[in-house]
């Protein structure tokens, strides 16, 4: 099971987070501080996957990006990796080429995607197509929504 999926930049600051298990805000802090300079310090050519704590931790570069995940000791550290990878791919597919403003500017969008892949730390979609279906069906209704509310706000300006 993964506990937790960090996205993090170069320089160390924290785009994206998303904890599966019970955590208080200065755990969460304290783990994010002590293990993303970690990872930053690690060579390029190093292997992608560290022992840290009672944890196996995952991670790859891409880009600007670091993605981060963390298993339990038995969890396979290969369907880790390519489930970071699909998420990528996800990512492309949706922005283009994505890159860290993508993330910054449309967090929301990230933040979906990952909760159409992944549920509760565990794989819940292995369909690129099926999970930009949902969230280009997502960006529908929300457009629609505003749309209509910009229409109810017409009328109810004409009216005033």
């Amino acid at each position: 099971m993964i506990r937790f999926v960090l996205m993090f930049s170069r320089q160390g600051k924290l785009r994206l987070q998303k904890w599966y298990n019970a955590k208080t805000q200065k755990d969460r802090k304290k783990t994010s501080r002590d293990l993303i300079p970690i990872i930053l310090a690690r060579k390029p050519k190093m292997c992608n996957f560290l022992e840290w704590r009672d944890l196996k931790i995952v991670y790859k570069r891409y880009a600007s990006l670091y993605f981060c995940m963390a298993i339990e000791d038995d969890d396979n550290e290969l369907i880790t990796l390519e489930i970071i990878h699909r998420y990528v791919e996800l990512l492309d597919k949706y922005f283009g080429s994505v890159c860290e403003l993508d993330i910054i500017f449309n967090y929301e969008k990230a933040y979906y995607m990952l909760d159409e892949l992944l549920i509760g730390g565990e794989i819940q979609e292995t369909s690129k197509r099926n999970v930009i279906k949902a969230v280009t069906t997502q960006d529908m209704l929300q457009d629609e929504s505003e749309a209509t509310k910009s229409t109810i706000d017409d009328l109810l300006a004409a009216t005033a």
